[in-house]
């Protein structure tokens, strides 16, 4: 096991689009015993699909590599990918491969269902969110509409947390956090909707309990994974509420997360409702508001991009007046399901290192601009941003943040932090305390600081130019 521990041992989980992986944590102290690791597949092609059972058996590999200290666990929770679609046959197996929350073929569906419902004000007001592409409601309603024998032969519809946390214990259980990206947990009233299932023709009976912060989904029950059977099982949560709990986060300390898609989000005590879509108005863990906003292209984008130029990813350059809009995946923030990079400033002077440093603006702008909706109107406009995700790790991600948003950045030490969360939430539980607190007690946010630089105001305002004007482009 390698460090001692001075508590009782808790695993958290962080189930992702790519991976699944597991941290055995001291409950006392947040020391990382032991952690493991295993691959999922994601389908290519139109769709983003993956099917359920791989992330069981990774989950079990994971543990495996864990070895003995996570045979002494006395609790677990799971985070995971938010909005995934799991269909499950009436004895519990998939009726075909999840759809993930990236998958933007429910887009016609989304844009539909806000319509007849009211319109996205209505949306906001009653559910939090207005549910585009990636929001369980338009995937359901995308697979009644394009395979309605594998709609009609569900039995059961899960999140991908609330699947894995079944199979642990066999209780069909969900938490907040998740259950308000789906589109039919309404934050006004923190229940589902009857009227949004009727529309979409879901019966409730087929989703499961959604159990209160701080309440456990059930125990250990499934045998052949490394883990005591009795140990209790957290009711899990969202990537990003795990996450959030896993920084320990108080109301307004803004966070912008680099990863395969970038997201900016924020503890709150007010619920959120924004009618332009751009914020989400999700629930976190703990009882109160995560407000997020996430964007589909990210490292990957930018990724592709200093491929394409044959560069490393940190040989950027500054200076020239190049605009690079890096939304090769269609995007959600804004919502642009159907658009395609755009460039545009390109002079015989432009360098290779000008355009990969404007596909790291164009990326970090958007999440920028949609920090500006995240951040109640109280919160302090110097607070630093604390800076996660495996792009925090790179300077030339860094730089751009720090000088496209003059603010202070932080770069904390701990790394995995949706599975620390799940850790925090999972020893919360078995010591009756706030997840939170026990987070800040790991000292999980400590880590590098960065000083504020002054905002680049002309590459902003190039930016928001080219946003504004190459909308009929982004628009096909």
């Amino acid at each position: 096991m390698g460090a001692q521990s001075a508590g009782p041992l808790v695993v958290g989980v962080d189930s992702s689009t790519q991976s699944t992986k597991a941290l055995v944590v001291d409950a006392v102290t947040g020391a990382v015993l032991a952690r493991g690791q295993a691959p999922h597949t994601v389908s290519g092609g139109a769709g983003k699909e993956s099917d359920p059972s791989q992330w069981w058996q990774a989950l079990g590999e994971a543990l495996d590599q864990c070895g003995d200290a996570a045979r002494q666990v006395s609790a677990v929770s799971v985070g995971g990918q938010q909005h995934g679609l799991v269909t499950l046959d009436a004895a519990g197996a998939p009726v075909r491969p999840a759809m993930l929350w990236n998958d933007v073929r429910p887009a016609p569906q989304s844009e539909r269902l806000i319509a007849e419902r009211g319109g996205a004000a209505a949306w906001a007001d009653r559910v939090g969110s207005v549910p585009g592409p990636a929001f369980t409601v338009a995937k359901w309603a995308w697979l009644r509409e394009n395979e309605p024998a594998a709609a009609a032969a569900t039995a059961a519809v899960r999140l991908p947390h609330d699947y894995l946390t079944e199979r642990l214990t066999g209780e069909a259980v969900t938490d907040r956090g998740d259950a308000s990206g789906t589109g039919w947990w309404a934050s006004s009233t923190e229940s589902y909707d009857a009227e949004i299932l009727a529309h979409v023709g879901l019966d409730a009976g087929l989703l499961p309990r959604v159990a209160l912060p701080g309440e456990a989904a059930g125990t250990v029950h499934a045998g052949h994974l490394p883990l005591p059977k009795g140990a209790l099982v957290a009711a899990g949560t969202g990537d990003n509420m795990a996450a959030a709990l896993g920084l320990g986060l108080r109301p307004g300390q803004p966070v912008l997360s680099l990863g395969t898609s970038g997201t900016v989000y924020a503890v709150s005590t007010h619920r959120p409702a924004d009618p332009s879509g751009t914020v989400a108005g999700f629930a976190d863990a703990r009882g109160d508001w995560l407000p997020l906003a996430c964007t589909l292209n990210c490292t990957l984008a930018v990724d592709r991009v200093a491929a394409l130029l044959g560069r490393d990813r940190e040989a950027v350059e500054e200076g020239g007046g190049v605009v690079m809009l890096p939304f090769l995946d269609g995007e959600r923030t804004p919502n642009l399901p159907g658009a395609s990079g755009l460039v545009h400033g390109l002079r015989h002077d432009t360098t290779a290192g000008q355009l990969l440093q404007a596909a790291y603006d164009g990326a970090v702008f958007t999440l920028l601009k949609a920090l500006d909706r995240v951040l109640d109107a109280d919160a302090a406009p110097d607070a630093p941003l604390l800076l996660i995700g495996g792009g925090a790790r790179g300077r030339a991600w860094r730089e751009t943040v720090r000088r496209l948003s003059g603010r202070p950045v932080v770069v904390p030490e701990a790394q995995e932090l949706v599975a620390l969360g799940a850790a925090a939430q999972a020893a919360g539980l078995l010591l009756e305390e706030d997840p939170a607190a026990v987070a800040r007690r790991w000292a999980t946010a400590r880590g590098a600081e960065y000083e504020a630089r002054p905002r680049d105001e002309a590459a902003w305002e190039r930016l928001t130019a080219t946003l504004a004007d190459g909308e009929p482009l982004l628009r096909p």
